[in-house]
């Protein structure tokens, strides 16, 4: 009875982790939102250790920004910056709905969807795809100067 009880608190702590994830996932940009009164987040470095070094984005680069021009309201901005970013947001309200609902209820909701290996390879050939775009477009509009100053090689 005690590896039951552990293997059900162990699922207990993951689905909190995946909500404190989330929440913190929503809040960061959120954060970020109310202290940008001069408008750092489109001339500052960015905070990616991947674009640091290499002076290229990685796949997940902009999603912040992306999610606060969302909470802004400018959806334009938020898709130019990542389109995923909407998505983001919608994505982490329902984990947090759905993971308190199991919490409380004790009962697993969705798991077929969440863990299927097909839906996941989409995403990644999905998302793959899309950052190879954004890197053709970024090296066509980006001189091999303005990549270095984008980078900490400056």
């Amino acid at each position: 009875m005690t590896l039951i009880n552990s293997i059900v608190s162990i699922k207990s702590k993951r689905k909190l982790y995946g909500i404190i994830a989330a929440v913190i996932t929503l809040l960061v940009p959120l954060f970020l939102m109310f202290f940008n009164h001069d408008n750092h987040l489109e001339t500052d470095q960015s905070l990616c250790p991947f674009k640091m070094l290499t002076g290229f984005p990685c796949p997940g680069c902009g999603i912040t920004k992306s999610l606060v021009y969302c909470y802004e309201g400018d959806l334009l901005k938020s898709l130019y910056y990542h389109i995923l970013g909407p998505f983001v947001i919608v994505f982490c309200f329902v984990i947090i709905i759905v993971l308190t609902t199991e919490l409380l209820t004790k009962r697993e909701y969705f798991n077929a969807l969440l863990y299927n290996k097909k839906l996941a390879y989409g995403l990644a050939i999905f998302l793959g795809a899309y950052h190879l775009i954004r890197i053709v477009y970024f090296v066509k509009n980006n001189s091999f100067d303005e990549v270095l100053r984008q980078s900490i090689w400056r």
